[in-house]
């Protein structure tokens, strides 16, 4: 084996753009094509628009207009404007910005100079754009490139900064922005900058009542126990209820940053609800009663926060200040007096939240015995489970080893029966992709209690792998992905599967961590080229491009897809369609629609609904490529 050199010519100095283009993840997290809400494309989105927010929250600005075609970004706002002669720096030059200085910023977002330039590196066309006081400054730039400055010359428009980009194609593949993402997104800037109005594409979003607002687009009033609690105070504003779901519903900001990861600003919160109902109701409860079926929010100003990462995901700091007091005294002491205040104050409120503590508390001891008996299953079964071939990252587990961006790609996927898992299993990254097999099909829990799923070994198994079973804090893969086939057999697993989330898990659905995988119909190859085929219309056109006559396979389920092939849809051009719900949702509602008894109205429903496909004929002089379908064994 030949001697590795190393000497001077391996060292080498990278480029600010290279740096960021080659190593993105650092910078953005993880990259993806738009099916998750944490994907590169909407923290590029959101990197520009928290400079302008700074503005608005800085006094200057009272409106935002965004507007995203075919995948190009344009953001224009209405503060002060870039200073001209460093229109150029702030966009790219790392570590360079107007926000180091803590008295100009002082709680603000964006502190480390660096994302503007992350998006101008990984755009393909990248424009920014200053006005100031009768005078305006361009200039363009390709994947960090300048390509294009302008002098600075006279303007009409209002002062203000534009920035147009568009993600570069070869870095975020076959990408593609979700509208509903980005209007969650929208709505969470409007929610904590009262009085700011954002169009977007034509819709305008303001609120009035800031977190408020919040909880009353994320919740169904029938299911509530009780009105919103709002609490607002200097630095902090929170709202709870208490619903019907299983499990928790948290939201959690800093400085106008959907945290999405909590930190110890939402810790702080959930400890100091447990310890101010036990003081004012005088009860020892248990930690887990109090928690149950809540749905709270909480927004924190900290003068330089520190991040877990440059994603801005996870609160890590410790004070609200450097030399201030801790996160966790400021909130508990604020929780504690306006929450025990206001208890004392609405004593119907009080005897509700009490009523819902009990019932937990009630529902909890029913299941202890089925519950402990479960967990002896479950834990023998773990030390040899079958079910779950486990992978190395996951995203509960912070450690060097395995960096943030490894832990966001944490994916496994349900697979009905053995010979889709042997698939996949043979083809998946043992790093970052785990797969747990389903026997067949699962039970319909549709209007069951949570003791099923103890009773129920393979929903017990499925719970335990996901590390679910107290709540998703801990869940162990970013991503949750249904894997079944296209048939009406895996349609029907795939309702079931769903039904089981939504039953026991919604907070799992609505934090975006459940996927569908979207796996090809069709492959057509002649002997120089393979297209993989997701659609009819893609067979034809794929068709077009080959010549003679080409050989058609059409998949019947994923056991019959190779483990070569199946390396592609896995890998990554992987194609998962997220499972989105929509505000005002009523989880209960649909299910019973969907997974409940054979109503009359899901019987006129299909009925009315029911087609017929027919196969389009071609002319006879037209020759068909010869179609085979492949079938299981």
């Amino acid at each position: 084996m030949a001697e590795i050199r190393y000497d001077e010519d391996n060292i080498r100095t990278l480029e600010w753009k290279e740096h960021i283009r080659m190593r993105p993840g650092m910078y953005i997290g993880k990259l993806g094509d738009g099916s998750s809400f944490e994907d590169g494309i909407y923290i590029l989105l959101k990197e520009v628009i928290d400079n302008s927010i700074d503005e608005y929250v800085m006094g200057n600005g009272k409106q935002i207009d965004i507007s995203i075609i075919e995948g190009t970004v344009r953001i224009r706002d209405y503060g002060r404007g870039i200073p001209l002669g460093k229109v150029v720096d702030c966009v790219s030059k790392i570590n360079t910005g107007g926000k180091y200085d803590s008295k100009a910023f002082k709680k603000s977002v964006g502190l480390n100079g660096v994302g503007t330039k992350a998006v101008n590196a990984l755009s393909s066309y990248f424009k920014v754009a200053a006005f100031r006081e009768g005078q305006a400054k361009t200039a363009e730039f390709s994947k960090g490139d300048l390509i294009n400055e302008s002098k600075i010359i006279k303007s009409d428009e209002s002062n203000g900064t534009l920035i147009e980009f568009t993600p570069d194609d070869t870095i975020f593949k076959h990408f593609k922005y979700r509208h509903e993402y980005i209007e969650n997104q929208i709505w969470n800037y409007a929610y904590l900058n009262a009085g700011l109005k954002i169009n977007f594409n034509g819709k305008t979003y303001v609120s009035k009542n800031g977190l408020l607002d919040l909880l009353e687009r994320k919740t169904d009033p029938e299911t509530l126990r009780y009105p919103i609690i709002h609490l607002v105070g200097e630095d902090i504003e929170v709202v709870m209820t208490h619903g019907q779901q299983y499990g928790e519903e948290y939201y959690s900001f800093v400085n106008g940053q959907n945290t999405t990861a909590g930190g110890t600003h939402l810790q702080a919160y959930r400890e100091a609800i447990v310890k101010t109902l036990r003081e004012f109701y005088n009860k020892n409860f248990d930690t887990r009663d109090v928690q149950a079926s809540i749905i709270g929010a909480i927004s924190l100003k900290v003068e330089e926060p520190v991040f877990e990462s440059q994603t801005k995901t996870k609160l890590g700091s410790q004070n609200m200040a450097p030399e201030g007091t801790s996160i966790r005294s400021f909130v508990t002491d604020f929780i504690k007096k306006n929450l025990d205040n206001y208890l004392h104050k609405n004593k119907d409120v009080a005897d509700a939240i009490l009523r819902r503590v009990q019932q937990s508390e009630r529902e909890r001891k029913e299941i202890s015995e089925i519950k402990k008996l479960a967990n002896q299953r479950a834990k023998k079964a773990a030390v040899h489970n079958k079910k779950l071939r486990d992978c190395r990252a996951h995203l509960n587990e912070t450690n060097k080893k395995y960096p943030e961006e490894s832990r966001l790609e944490s994916t496994i996927f349900i697979t009905e029966g053995d010979s889709a898992s042997g698939s996949l299993t043979k083809a998946r990254n043992v790093e970052t992709q785990a797969v747990f097999s389903l026997r067949g099909k699962p039970l319909n829990c549709y209007g069951m209690t949570k003791k099923v799923v103890y009773q129920n070994e393979e929903l017990n198994l499925l719970q335990h792998a996901l590390d679910i079973e107290d709540g998703i804090e801990n869940l162990r893969y970013n991503r949750v992905v249904i894997s079944t086939d296209a048939d009406v057999d895996g349609m029907h697993i795939r309702l079931l599967l769903l039904t089981f989330f939504l039953q026991f898990f919604p907070d799992l659905v609505k934090q975006g961590h459940l996927y569908i995988l979207d796996t090809p119909l069709f492959r057509v190859r002649d002997k120089q080229k393979t297209y993989y085929c997701y659609s009819e219309k893609e067979k034809q056109e794929a068709i077009k491009k080959l010549r003679g006559k080409p050989e058609i396979t059409r998949f019947k389920g994923l056991g019959e897809i190779s483990p070569n092939e199946f390396e592609d849809f896995i890998g990554k051009d992987i194609r998962l369609d997220p499972v989105i719900l929509q505000d005002k949702t009523n989880i209960e509602d649909i299910l019973n629609y969907y997974m409940g008894k054979n109503t009359p109205e899901r019987q006129e429903f299909i009925i009315e609904n029911l087609k017929v496909e027919l196969d389009d004929i071609a002319p006879l002089e037209e020759e068909e490529p010869e179609e085979m379908l492949v079938e299981a064994e």
